[in-house]
């Protein structure tokens, strides 16, 4: 590779700002260039690098950090504030499988299993979205918080209402509601 002199003026230069240096010899940017020659700026190629540079260092940081919090114990995060433990908890409680498909179909749909899920509109509540959400005090005082309270709530409400999870499954996709 050869190169030539740099084309910014003699004297001194600005701090991180290097010279510009062309390079023209064969490179891998000359099956861009047919001619066989390319004319790359360094400068150039030095400005697209250090983002990169940073990116992966944001990227490696990132990726230690989340290693870290991978490695807390499960109990570090309240089982509320977590979709997946809620859906964990009503696997558990409703042991039919196909009955559970459709109980977790209606929740994603209604609440994309969010304990504190609240309908602007209508007010209704939680997981299940009860309206009102107090009628869930009835499964229990912590009805607001628990997500097993509001799906035990809520899956004897599919089950007196409409017979069965997937009975309400069916009149949510006939109606868009149960």
């Amino acid at each position: 590779m050869s190169r030539t002199a740099p084309t910014s003026p003699p004297g001194p230069r600005r701090r991180g700002i290097p010279p510009t240096v062309r390079v023209t010899a064969a490179c891998p940017a000359t099956a861009l260039f047919p001619t066989g020659r390319s004319s790359v700026s360094v400068s150039l190629l030095r400005r697209i690098a250090s983002p990169k540079k940073a990116l992966a260092a944001g990227a490696v940081a990132a990726a230690a950090t989340g290693m870290v919090f991978a490695a807390a114990p499960a109990q570090a995060a309240p089982a509320a504030a977590n979709s997946d433990s809620a859906k964990a908890v009503a696997q558990r409680m409703i042991a039919d499988s196909a009955q559970f498909q459709c109980f977790d179909r209606i929740v994603a749909h209604e609440s994309g299993w969010d304990v504190n899920a609240q309908n602007a509109s209508s007010g209704a509540y939680g997981l299940v979205q009860a309206l009102p959400g107090s009628k869930m005090a009835s499964a229990g005082a912590d009805w607001k918080t628990n997500p097993e309270t509001q799906i035990k709530w809520g899956h004897d409400y599919m089950k007196d209402r409409y017979g069965s999870p997937c009975g309400a499954w069916d009149h949510w996709q006939a109606n868009g509601w149960y």
